[in-house]
């Protein structure tokens, strides 16, 4: 179970957002918060990369020819509160939220990682 601290307002950094759905960074709680499929969750790094992990392994062009594979997903992360129940549509655009925060991710590490380089 994770351990959550109140902070009475935190301040969101928008790092991904598609049409459907957006992930935010709040450093003041030193967390990330995922707002898909109705429902805002919170999840520190270590949990959202696992989360990436369990999306990523789905194999969608599998169940689509598979007639007797169910059109739902359960997605449950172990020491993580959320649990999500995707159609396949679902976690496609789950993946997709998920793939382009990782990629903002990298292209910021990227971009300071060149700043601070050419300062020095």
């Amino acid at each position: 179970m994770q351990v959550k601290e109140v902070v009475d307002n935190p301040k969101f950094t928008e790092v991904f957002t598609t049409a459907r759905g957006a992930i935010y960074q709040s450093d003041s709680e030193t967390c990330w918060y995922i707002d898909f499929a109705g429902k805002l969750a919170r999840f520190d790094y270590r949990c959202l990369l696992k989360l990436k992990r369990a999306i990523d392994s789905i194999d969608i062009e599998q169940k689509l020819m598979d007639a007797k594979s169910p059109d739902m997903e359960i997605i449950f992360i172990c020491a993580c509160d959320d649990t999500y129940v995707l159609t396949l549509t679902q976690i496609i655009h789950f993946k997709e939220l998920l793939q382009g925060t990782f990629v903002m991710l990298d292209l910021n590490q990227i971009i300071n990682n060149r700043l601070y380089r050419t300062a020095v």
